[in-house]
């Protein structure tokens, strides 16, 4: 496993997510079963050029997408953190919206606090 394959792997699941597409769907849609999607996302596997080819249109992006944070040579410099920050939004989005009123209510009042220390002890 190569960092560009960890690369490459990280921004299949991003965008598969993005799209709500299971390993399955997207396993299903390229000719493969969903332990390759997974054996692809976590570096493990590398991806055909034509498999990737493959992904790209199911996940409706360039190829370019999966190198887009990819150094000169071909190697990832850095995470992309905007696009992390997005996913964890949303899953947090989608646990929140999961939660009783109550429970949700509580836990805003927790995160404002946390924003602004100075309301904690109150």
């Amino acid at each position: 496993m190569t960092e560009i394959d960890l690369l490459v792997g990280t921004r299949i699941r991003r965008r598969r997510r993005e799209l709500g597409m299971t390993q399955r769907d997207l396993g299903d849609e390229i000719g493969v079963r969903f332990q390759q999607i997974q054996k692809y996302e976590t570096g493990r596997n590398r991806v055909s050029a034509s498999k990737l080819w493959k992904i790209a249109q199911s996940l409706d992006v360039p190829i370019s997408y999966f190198f887009a944070h990819a150094g000169d040579r071909g190697v990832a410099r850095h995470a992309d953190p905007a696009a992390e920050m997005e996913t964890e939004a949303r899953e947090l989005a989608t646990a929140f919206l999961s939660l009783p009123a109550e429970h949700r209510r509580a836990l805003l009042s927790l995160a404002r606090a946390i924003r602004r220390p100075e309301a904690i002890g109150r």
